[in-house]
Parts: structure tokens; C-alpha cells; sequence
């Protein structure tokens, strides 16, 4: 592993200051303590060295897109089991390769793959924490429960053994991100608190992920637990080539 040049890690440092600063102000902003909303630092193509950085100065977690990409660097990465989540799109021939790699798949996004993680925590003798995605624009470019559909899903999943359902996570539509349009967050928002009073057996609903470098601040403001910070921490993603 080699050291980053002093001026790659001040900036790192720098960016998760003003980020921290921000949440600060849009929870003070919605009436909500720093408290409630975690910071997670968005690793795709980010090196080991950097996200190291970004832990050292207090990310509360990290997430993983791509399972090759996460078992190829997890080893010089110097995060606790607790701090991972898998974020990604998840095949389900891929599970073996991060059930006990990672403490969450915030990416749950069908049924069948909910019960494929089931089946692989009975196996690997764990309760396996998850949340389900929303495609909350309907987006055909997207995966994920329909705004309809998920909290029906949810009741069936909540009845899988040793998966146990923390909430909900979703990207929304750019072209909201780029406006400050919050109406797609404001109603992830009511699904989340729909779902908590739903008070399904074996759940723990207490995550709304939901938020990135674009829109962040509307998301916290909006109710985000849980904000997914990739550029706004590590500056312009480095592209990537080779298979993934």
C-alpha cells in the first residue's frame, strides 16, 4: 500500500469537513440532531488509501457497489465487518462472495433475491441485516420495489428466516437531484414511516437511506437516516477499466 501525497488526503479531509457541516446544518435546518443521520463514504473506484482517510476522519461507513472490486481491496481497507454495506446491484450467484464481508445489502431489490440472501444466512448460520431498494421514479433504467408494491413486499420478507429488514434505500431521478425537486424524497419519507408503523415481526426499521453528493442536504431535511457521500468526499471518480 503505498501513502497518499499530502495534498490528495488534506482535500479528502477538507471535503469530509464541509460535508459533516453541511448535514449539521440541513439537521438544524429540519429540527433533527446531527445524531440522526450516519455519513457513508461511497467507494467505487476509490482506492484503500483514500477511503482510509475518509474512516480516519470519521465516516461512519463505507459502501461497495461491485463485489469483485470490494474482495480485491477489503483486505487493506481498515474498516470493522459493521462499517461495510454492499450497495450495488447483487447477483445472486455473488452472495457467497460477500455474506460475511459485509453487514448489509442496502440493495435488496426483489423478492427472489431477498429469499437467496435468506437461504445464505441460514447456511452461513447469521441474521443478516437489509434494506430494500425503491425505485422511487419508476425509472426503466432502474431496479428496485415500486412505490406501490414495497410495502406489500416487505411483509413477505419480513417473514424470511435470518434476514432481518432495517428499511429502505433509493437513488432518485437526476434531473430532481439537479432541481432540488424533494417531492421524490418527501414520499420515500412517508413509505418509511408507513413501514415502521406497520410493526412487521423480525424487522428493525430504523434506516432511510436515501441522498448523495448532488442533493444530500434536501434528503436530510427530508428524513434520510443515511446519506451516501462519493464524490462530494473523494473528489471526481477515477475511471475504471477491465472487467467488473
Amino acid at each position: 500500500m503505498y501513502s497518499l501525497p499530502p495534498q490528495e488526503a488534506d482535500g479528502i479531509r477538507e471535503r469530509m469537513r464541509e460535508v459533516r457541516a453541511r448535514i449539521t446544518e440541513a439537521c438544524i435546518t429540519s429540527g433533527r440532531p446531527e445524531t440522526d443521520v450516519s455519513l457513508m463514504a461511497v467507494t467505487k473506484t476509490v482506492s484503500p488509501e483514500k477511503i482510509n482517510i475518509a474512516l480516519q476522519e470519521g465516516a461512519d461507513l463505507i459502501g461497495e457497489n461491485r463485489v469483485q472490486e470490494l474482495c480485491e481491496k477489503i483486505l487493506e481497507i481498515n474498516a470493522a465487518k459493521s462499517q461495510i454495506h454492499f450497495i450495488g446491484h447483487l447477483q445472486t450467484n455473488k452472495i457467497r462472495d460477500i455474506i460475511n464481508r459485509v453487514s448489509c445489502v442496502q440493495s435488496v431489490d426483489s423478492l427472489h433475491l431477498a429469499g437467496a440472501l435468506s437461504a445464505a444466512a441460514v447456511k452461513a448460520g447469521i441474521n443478516f441485516p437489509c434494506l430494500l431498494e425503491v425505485n422511487i421514479g419508476m425509472e426503466e433504467s432502474k431496479s428496485g420495489f415500486s412505490p406501490d408494491g414495497v410495502l406489500g413486499a416487505a411483509g413477505e420478507i419480513a417473514a424470511l428466516p435470518n434476514l432481518t429488514l432495517r428499511g429502505l434505500m433509493t437513488v432518485q431521478p437526476s434531473e430532481a437531484s439537479r432541481s432540488g425537486d424533494d417531492r421524490y424524497f418527501k414520499r420515500m419519507q412517508e413509505l418509511y414511516l408507513s413501514l415502521r408503523e406497520q410493526s412487521l415481526p423480525n424487522t428493525r426499521i430504523d434506516t432511510l437511506s436515501m441522498g448523495m453528493s448532488g442533493d444530500y442536504e434536501t434528503a436530510v431535511r427530508c428524513g434520510a437516516t443515511l446519506v451516501r457521500i462519493g464524490q462530494g468526499i473523494f473528489g471526481a471518480r477515477a475511471k475504471k477499466t477491465g472487467t467488473v
